[in-house]
């Protein structure tokens, strides 16, 4: 009988990533112009230039990299970029989750403010609004503001594909000790320091 053939085979490791926020996830949370500028008609705020933000963080991204040219490699460079552009994208997905839930809470305000029977809910003395219409007024300044910090992202995005020649990506950093957990962490600091 014949000896299976054994393969030598290296035992395949998954390393969890931790994943980066992306242009694609800022898009689906924040606001776009068309929505940006019904906020601003509907809540009488500033329209806000969403263009003008795109191209002057475009510009500014481009002229920092040329400044720096001469200092930094072609990799030093991709990777300088890599992190502005990614904290800009970070800035605006953070952005955009706030201002998810600022609109979640200014909708439960405002269902339960249309309910008669609720006491709490009712319009605020004369001269001061109510709950829900603050509710609803913060969560308008919060979609301005995603707005704004979504085009700033946009033309970083924009500036990087410009100075690299490659479509921008986030990094996705190894999570570290995925097993460890908090507690445990702190359980094990904690054994150590008693000896």
């Amino acid at each position: 009988m014949a000896k299976p053939a054994t393969r030598s085979r290296q035992s395949a490791r998954v390393v969890p990533l931790r994943k980066g926020a992306t242009l694609e996830m800022v898009r689906l949370t924040c606001p776009d112009a068309t929505q940006a500028m019904a906020i601003a008609e509907s809540f009488g705020t500033a329209v806000v230039d969403g263009d003008g933000i795109r191209d002057l963080h475009e510009r500014l991204i481009v002229e920092t990299a040329d400044s720096l040219s001469e200092g930094l490699g072609e990799r030093a460079m991709q990777i300088h970029l890599q992190r502005i552009v990614g904290a800009y994208v970070g800035s605006a997905h953070g952005a955009g989750q706030f201002y998810s839930r600022a609109v979640t809470e200014a909708r439960d305000a405002t269902a339960k403010a249309a309910n008669d029977a609720r006491d709490e809910d009712l319009d605020g003395p004369v001269g001061y609004d109510s709950a829900a219409q603050r509710k609803r007024e913060f969560a308008a300044d919060m979609g301005i503001q995603a707005y704004s910090l979504r085009m700033a992202a946009e033309g970083a995005v924009a500036a990087y594909e410009q100075i690299v020649g490659e479509v921008w990506k986030p990094f996705d950093r190894p999570v570290e000790n995925p097993g460890a957990s908090l507690d445990r962490k702190a359980a094990e600091a904690q054994m150590a320091a008693l000896g």
